[in-house]
């Protein structure tokens, strides 16, 4: 009889991009995996910003981790929080007890960057979750609900709506919303004057989407003043206390709302060594995404600082970074334990778009951009391809495609807690 090998042990913290595709990629005879999140589902982060705008509805972008990897018997996983590494035992500590490995692999991302603010993050609302999305969607459609009753001199601060940076997430967002206050609020709210709700877009750096294309530059900004969204870049913010945006420019914007994307940092992680920890909390990894000065233990996507002579700085922290690294570490991973060759990750990019709002989006790829119609539907198509299962792409295509028939959405639902408010 034949002597079965004994697989090794490998945890994996988090369930975003990298740790799904890596998992999916991960030779089941090798290996037995154990992933642990705080949650208990995978978040397609592309849309969070469509479910903040009532266009999509939070399951069609949230798959169950369970479900995920229901055909997968080398797959175990458990809900709780990974508290401390202790890397020379091999060993992590959790919420719910300790587990050991043969090898550990970080992908736990992000969170959003102040940038060392400590008032701003008691009032401004972040988009880094599904949850993260249905509070900004209760908190839009509250804010209309007060609009309708109170006075004149309160309705000031609830008419603003302000988003912070202009990457791809800002200037998705405020699209959505100006599309929103086109199309579809003065359907619900007859005697309110849209005129009056601004919109604004605040980016610190020279230009919307300042990382992609001149043409991207350029045409998102047409794009966003042309919907009537109020952009100010070359401006940071300096604080908010929950109703006064104080801005280096010297102006204040009085408002109720303040959406904050203006950048990531690292989610911190004990027993990590300092001399791993790059800038933004990113770890130092080489070109196997092993970590600095480790045997066993790996960094992917947003975390991993991997240098390379074409990427001095890092890698950009975008999905196709994370998937990609997954899969070539499952492979380096195999090689390792069958004594093979192993391969150095090299990023490929295939290039960066955004959607501006129906009809307009920008696509950059690598010997050309072009914006528009046909950009619009590229954006619509590879996002939708990028959906986990047939039948929430199936879900989101009827969603979208009603909604650019009638210009309107039936998911305006209010989600929290039942309370009266005075």
């Amino acid at each position: 009889m034949k002597n079965e090998v004994k697989k090794k042990k490998v945890i994996v913290v988090g369930g975003g991009f990298a740790g799904v595709s890596f998992i999916h990629k991960l030779d089941r005879n090798l290996f037995e995996v154990l992933l642990i999140d705080k949650i208990n589902h995978h978040q397609f982060q592309p849309l969070f910003y469509q479910v903040a705008t009532s266009q999509i509805e939070p399951s069609s972008i949230s798959f169950p981790l369970r479900n995920i990897f229901n055909n997968y018997p080398n797959v175990r996983i458990r809900l709780a929080e990974v508290k401390r590494i202790v890397a020379g035992e091999n060993r992590v500590e959790t919420t719910i007890g300790d587990f050991e490995y043969d090898y550990l692999v970080l992908a736990y991302g992000c969170m959003t960057n102040f940038f060392g603010n400590q008032t701003i993050p008691k009032h401004a609302l972040t988009l880094k979750s599904t949850y993260d999305a249905i509070t900004i969607r209760n908190h839009i459609l509250r804010t209309f609900e007060k609009i309708v009753y109170v006075d004149e001199e309160k309705q000031k601060p609830l008419n603003n709506l302000v988003i912070v940076g202009a990457g791809p997430t800002g200037v998705e967002l405020a699209g959505a919303f100006a599309e929103i206050k086109k199309n579809i609020l003065p359907k619900d709210y007859h005697r309110l004057d849209f005129s009056k709700f601004t919109i604004w877009l605040i980016e610190g750096s020279e230009n919307t989407l300042n990382n992609l294309s001149t043409l991207a530059q350029t045409s998102s900004k047409r794009y966003l003043e042309n919907m009537g969204v109020k952009v100010i870049t070359k401006t940071f913010v300096k604080d908010y206390d929950g109703e006064t945006l104080v801005l280096s420019n010297g102006d204040n914007i009085i408002a109720k709302t303040v959406i904050w994307t203006a950048g990531v940092t690292g989610n911190r992680m004990e027993g990590l060594p300092a001399e791993v920890l790059a800038p933004g909390n990113r770890i130092r990894v080489d070109r196997l995404n092993r970590m600095q000065g480790s045997g066993n233990v790996f960094a992917l996507g947003d975390i991993a600082m991997m240098e390379t002579p074409k990427y001095p700085k890092g890698h950009p922290q975008v999905a196709n970074v994370a998937i990609t690294q997954a899969k070539r570490l499952a492979r380096n991973l195999k090689n390792i334990e069958l004594y093979k060759q192993t391969t150095d990750y090299e990023y490929i990019d295939l290039g960066s778009m955004a959607t501006i709002g129906r009809n307009k989006a920008v696509v950059d790829l690598p010997f050309f951009s072009f914006k528009g119609y046909f950009a619009w539907l590229i954006w619509m198509f590879l996002h939708l391809m990028k959906i986990l299962s047939v039948k929430n792409r199936f879900i989101i295509f009827i969603n979208w495609a009603w909604a650019y028939i009638t210009k309107d959405t039936s998911l305006r639902l209010i989600l929290t807690p039942e309370k009266t408010e005075g």
